[in-house]
């Protein structure tokens, strides 16, 4: 981590919804604490420890596996069905949401981080493929472990998907930004995004792994 970076450790818990819904359409992120509890946590752990995984193509510290909805079971009970998840994105997006991917992601120690970069591409890409191009979708990130500064905390440049500046380029990416912010979360919560905001998270240098499990919905107008 930069020795300049901001940490947003608020008590996300005290926002009221109307908070929630403005923090994430202005700043672009927010955190909803203690979806999960600590029985669900080993619930999942228990079975994302029989998947097997892929490296990216950047580390082989940093292990994924794509369409983790054809699991059912506890995948579609506590996760792509969490009903306190579905509540707030009904505020936020209108009854009818559509998932649109579910992926789960490990970094282990030794993970390089990730560079900033956007979900939300307006054409397409060979990474995000069609479903980028939806102009509206929410990124909700499960986390299974805590967020802490050494074990790859996410980190994102808020507001940035209010720029019309070029530097804003949705298919760009960038090492760092000066007004970048890590945001440490318990494990059991998640982080949800605006597509189109600049994030990433930062190196793996402790001794732990870090699970997660990013799944993507759109309202289905």
């Amino acid at each position: 981590m930069s020795s300049t970076s901001l940490i947003d450790d608020r008590d996300w818990s005290s926002l009221t919804l109307g908070e929630r819904i403005r923090q994430i359409e202005v700043e672009g992120y927010l955190v909803l604490p203690g979806l999960l509890d600590a029985q669900q946590i080993a619930d999942l752990k228990t079975l994302t420890a029989t998947w097997e995984t892929q490296a990216t193509d950047y580390s082989e510290s940093q292990r994924f596996r794509q369409n983790i909805e054809f699991d059912g079971g506890l995948i579609n009970d506590l996760v792509i069905a969490n009903p306190r998840t579905l509540e707030f994105l009904h505020a936020l997006c209108g009854r009818d949401i559509i998932l649109m991917s579910a992926i789960y992601a490990r970094s282990e120690p030794g993970h390089p981080g990730i560079s900033l970069h956007t979900d939300g591409q307006p054409y397409g890409s060979a990474i995000f493929g069609s479903a980028g191009s939806a102009p509206f979708m929410v990124r909700v990130l499960y986390y299974l472990d805590d967020l802490t500064p050494d074990i790859s905390p996410f980190r994102v440049v808020p507001r940035s998907h209010l720029s019309f500046h070029a530097d804003a380029n949705p298919y760009y990416r960038f090492d760092s930004h000066p007004e970048e912010v890590m945001v440490p979360a318990e494990a059991g919560s998640a982080v949800l995004i605006n597509h189109r905001v600049f994030h990433g998270n930062f190196p793996n240098v402790g001794s732990g792994s870090r699970e997660m499990l990013a799944l993507g919905y759109r309202p289905s107008w």
